[in-house]
């Protein structure tokens, strides 16, 4: 069996039974445990699994980690103008991180060719941004997740970890008024957590769907947030209730 059909009967199995443990994968394969282990930990990156003790589950459709090209299109005009905003923050010389959201992609599209420190996770935020020859780019590495085109895991936690920067711009997949940020999968998660942590200012991009949504892992609460920047569309009470939690919401206006 060729690795990538190997890949591909694991998440099979694991969608139809709900989950499997690393033994019977083993067997069924007919691959060492440790193989399996590893074939997991790359299949929970893309979001297509979740590793659990001794085994893996499956990832409920609403949970699963969305692809890049479909969530480069999901909103696009109020992604675009929120990006405009925020790159109304960025000052010459900040050093700031961008995540591997579209929004944040669409920062680095329209960021001037200023004296800036830009750190990101995101291959198409380095990409876009290695054509501006006076920002400095650094790219975390690690573990790359196809679905989000982004580096994950310990050794991109590590690498941030090595940096402070003025001012961290990230979105995510759910923001909920009591229980704060969260992802579609824990190594994005804690990624996102890693970002704000080193971070001196923190900016939530996030159009009108993302509020109200829980999703599975947890990222920040909103303690942690200095500002959110979102379209016209976000409800008025959430905006309120999050100034109310000491969040600056700068709700861009509406497109006349």
């Amino acid at each position: 069996m060729l690795v990538a059909q190997r890949w591909q009967k694991i998440v099979q199995l694991v969608n139809e039974r709900g989950s499997i443990r690393v033994t019977e994968l083993s067997a069924i394969c007919e691959v060492t445990e440790e193989t399996i282990r590893r074939d997991l930990d790359k299949l929970e990156s893309e979001g297509k699994l979740l590793r659990s003790h001794g085994g893996a589950i499956s990832i409920p459709a609403s949970q699963a980690e969305t692809p890049y090209m479909e969530r480069e299109t999901t909103n696009a005009d109020e992604k675009r103008r929120i990006a405009q905003e925020a790159v109304r923050h960025v000052n010459e010389h900040d050093r700031i991180i961008l995540d591997a959201s579209s929004t944040a992609w669409n920062m680095a599209q329209l960021l001037p060719d200023i004296a800036l420190t830009v750190l990101t996770n995101s291959i198409k935020v380095a990409m876009e941004l290695s054509t501006k020859e006076k920002i400095k780019v650094i790219s975390t590495g690690g573990l790359l997740s196809s679905r989000s085109l982004s580096y994950v895991g310990p050794l991109a936690e590590r690498s941030l970890s090595t940096y402070h920067v003025d001012k961290a711009f990230i979105s995510c997949k759910g923001l909920h008024l009591q229980r704060g940020l969260s992802e579609s999968n824990e190594l994005q998660a804690l990624i996102k957590q890693k970002m704000i942590g080193i971070a001196d200012t923190a900016y939530v991009l996030a159009d009108f769907s993302k509020f109200g949504q829980q999703s599975l892992a947890h990222v920040a609460s909103w303690e942690q947030i200095h500002h959110v920047i979102t379209d016209e569309k976000t409800d008025a009470g959430v905006i309120e209730q999050l100034s109310e939690l000491s969040v600056n919401v700068i709700q861009i206006p509406s497109v006349s």
